[in-house]
C-alpha cells in the first residue's frame, strides 16, 4: 500500500513526514492576526455584574432596592424635618403672643419669653437646614459616589441621636434612619455607590 497516492483518501496527506501527528482537520494555530479562541470556538463572556448592566463598560447599573428604600426613607425624614421646623418657628410666634396676652410684665418673665423664643427659632431653623442637607443627599443618590454614601451614614447617625431625644414622637424617625443606615451600608449598597470607580 503507498502512502504517496495523492488519489488514495486513506493514505497520509501531502506534506507530513513520518514522525508528525495528524491535525485530524482543525488547525494547531490560530492564523496571525486573529485572537485566540477559547472553549469551542468562541470568545470569553465578560464578567456578570450582580445588579444590572451585564458587565460591558459603560452600561447602567440598575439601583438595588436597598438603596432605592433608603432614598425614599431620606425624602421622607427631609420632609418630616421641614414640618417639624415650620412648626417649632410657629410654635415660638405663638408662645410669645401668649406671653403678651397674659400680661406678664416682669423682665424676668420678658427674658424667659425671649430665650425660649430664640431656642425654638433656633431649633426650627437647624431642622430646616437638616431636612435640605437630607434632600440633596436623596437627590445625589442615583450620581453621587462614596461621598453620598458616606455623608447618608453620618446624616442618618444624627437623625437618630435626635430621634432618641424626642422619644416616643421620635420612634418613626428612629426606625427610619437605622434602616436607612443599614441599607446604605450594605455590600450591594457599597456596589451601588463605588460603581464609577469600578468601571473602565
Amino acid at each position: 500500500m503507498s502512502f504517496g497516492d495523492p488519489n488514495n483518501p486513506y493514505g497520509q496527506p501531502q506534506g507530513q513526514g513520518q514522525g508528525q501527528q495528524p491535525g485530524y482537520g482543525y488547525p494547531q494555530q490560530a492564523p496571525q492576526g486573529v485572537p485566540p479562541q477559547q472553549g469551542y470556538g468562541y470568545p470569553a463572556a465578560p464578567p456578570v455584574s450582580p445588579y444590572g448592566g451585564g458587565g460591558y463598560p459603560g452600561m447602567a447599573m440598575e439601583m438595588p432596592g436597598g438603596v432605592k428604600a433608603a432614598r425614599v426613607m431620606l425624602w421622607i425624614l427631609g420632609a418630616f424635618n421641614v414640618l417639624g421646623g415650620i412648626a417649632a418657628i410657629g410654635l415660638s410666634f405663638a408662645v410669645d403672643s401668649e406671653l403678651e396676652k397674659s400680661g406678664a410684665s416682669s423682665a424676668d418673665a420678658e427674658a424667659f419669653g425671649d430665650l425660649g423664643q430664640g431656642i425654638l427659632i433656633g431649633a426650627g431653623i437647624v431642622s430646616l437646614i437638616f431636612a435640605v442637607l437630607g434632600m440633596v443627599l436623596a437627590a445625589k443618590f442615583k450620581s453621587g459616589g462614596s461621598g453620598v454614601r458616606i455623608g447618608t451614614i453620618v446624616w442618618a447617625a444624627f437623625a437618630v441621636v435626635f430621634s432618641l431625644f424626642s422619644l416616643p414622637l421620635g420612634i418613626v424617625s428612629l426606625a427610619l434612619g437605622v434602616l436607612i443606615i443599614v441599607f446604605v451600608a450594605k455590600s450591594d449598597g457599597s456596589a451601588w455607590f463605588n460603581r464609577n470607580k469600578q468601571q473602565y
